[in-house]
């Protein structure tokens, strides 16, 4: 892996911190074992949800409500697919 991947792994790492556990958990758990792998698209939107704001990701992941772009919505029910 280049240096400038790794950077901006660990960028992407930081960046699944989000304050609430079980977010960190789902976000970082798919970035590690799908980012890697993931169409270019399937990351753009994994750094779109990370732009969002937390009560949007926890409403999403928590079943409260649904993304209204389908792109994301898609990568928010591959997340909990994968989810142990």
């Amino acid at each position: 892996m280049t240096d400038t991947a790794q950077h901006d792994l660990g960028r992407l790492r930081w960046r699944c911190r989000r304050g609430m556990k079980e977010l960190d958990v789902l976000l970082t758990r798919w970035l590690d074992e799908h980012h890697g792998e993931a169409a270019l698209e399937r990351r753009a939107a994994f750094e779109r949800l990370l732009d969002l704001p937390d009560p949007d990701i926890a409403g999403w992941f928590l079943g409260r409500s649904r993304p209204a772009d389908p792109e994301l919505a898609a990568l928010v029910d591959e997340i909990l697919a994968d989810r142990r």
